[in-house]
């Protein structure tokens, strides 16, 4: 009988692809012939004409399967499909039996299915398909991925435990830095434990898997690095945008850490009070507007990149939100990394549901 697990999470970001098929291969390791899927397609690119989902391409790929796209993703989540969905057009009752279908095709003859759920427990209710739902449907049990920052981030996890029922297998926290650790381990695990929550561990904040690199971030905006000498292999987790001038800039900026300032490429003033704090790793200037020669030549002695788009600072917001939400791009040395993590801080056989 094939096992299935679903790993789904509380937020967008958290490291859910990279689990999720480092897991699959820690078990193809361990002699499991192991299949994957994602029934709903929501991180989508344009492919060969067609809207998909990079993350069952990249599973394909590192898994060595042969399936179809259109098996692996049955239904692509895309802003068109949820139009049509609120306009009545689409069937959740066909919708969940071609999930379903594909499923059953998907996990023949395999000793376990990844399943690969959406960013958070609600996408997918206006078609009664969210993750909880799709669990159902094929009988799996969930892995729910979270974050954590302080303790009141009990409360998201315990919904989510109700949601999800006698479904959910446990919670894996990700992404946790130093400082958070022992209060995590030492007073919020053992309390979600005593809520009858299954914890499989936590795995710390690694630097190489955090945020996403400059170099990316430029790559995925079209943006010019108008900096020659200032490194851009330096990561960043979020973005502040350079609003106000002056001495109200600096003190916001100094808040913030990891962090890439937008403005205007005409905003001097913003632009220095930028370079002064240590948290902003880059300035992202807009509309097309070259920085002044000063801000340049001081950029390049603090090590701090410049880039440079044509659009306008709004419409540079919603894409930096867009990549930034999407994390770093998925690739063979994300997973590999991923798998180390686990391995040394999960039971993994228990985990999967393969122990003996």
């Amino acid at each position: 009988m094939t096992e299935t697990l679903l790993v789904t999470s509380t937020e967008e970001g958290i490291g859910k692809t990279a689990i999720t098929i480092a897991l699959a291969k820690a078990a193809q390791e361990a002699d499991s012939d192991v299949g994957y899927m994602k029934p709903k397609g929501t991180r989508l690119q344009s492919a060969v004409g067609k809207t998909r989902d990079e993350d069952p391409m990249l599973a394909r790929e590192l898994l060595g399967l042969d399936a179809e796209m259109h098996e692996m993703e049955p239904i692509v989540y895309s802003p068109t499909f949820v139009k049509e969905a609120v306009r009545g057009r689409e069937d959740p009752d066909e919708l969940r039996e071609r999930v379903v279908e594909n499923f059953e095709a998907l996990s023949a003859d395999r000793d376990l299915m990844l399943v690969e759920g959406s960013d958070d427990l609600e996408t997918g209710k206006i078609v009664d398909l969210t993750d909880a739902d799709i669990a159902e449907a094929i009988d799996a049990r969930v892995l729910l991925v979270c974050g954590y920052t302080k303790p009141a981030d009990a409360d998201e996890v315990l919904a989510a435990a109700d949601q999800l029922g006698d479904r959910l297998g446990g919670v894996l926290f990700n992404g946790v830095t130093d400082s958070d650790m022992d209060e995590l381990v030492d007073d919020v695990i053992p309390f979600l434990e005593g809520h009858d929550v299954p914890v499989f561990g936590a795995l710390p904040r690694v630097q190489d898997l955090a945020g996403i690199t400059l170099s990316d971030l430029a790559h995925s905006l079209g943006a010019d690095v108008l900096t020659s000498e200032a490194s851009t292999d330096v990561h960043v987790e979020r973005f502040t945008v350079g609003a106000m001038g002056g001495s109200k800039a600096l003190d916001q900026f100094r808040r913030t850490r990891d962090a890439v300032m937008v403005s205007g490429g005409d905003r001097s003033d913003v632009h220095t009070a930028a370079l002064e704090a240590s948290g902003i790793k880059a300035l992202l200037l807009t509309g097309g507007f070259r920085p002044a020669s000063a801000v340049m030549g001081r950029a390049e002695t603090e090590d701090v990149p410049i880039l440079l788009v044509q659009s306008d600072t709004r419409t540079t917001i919603d894409r930096v939100e867009d990549v930034l939400h999407s994390g770093q791009t998925r690739d063979p040395e994300t997973v590999a990394r991923m798998q180390e993590l686990l391995g040394d801080g999960v039971d993994v056989p228990s985990l999967l549901g393969l122990s003996e």
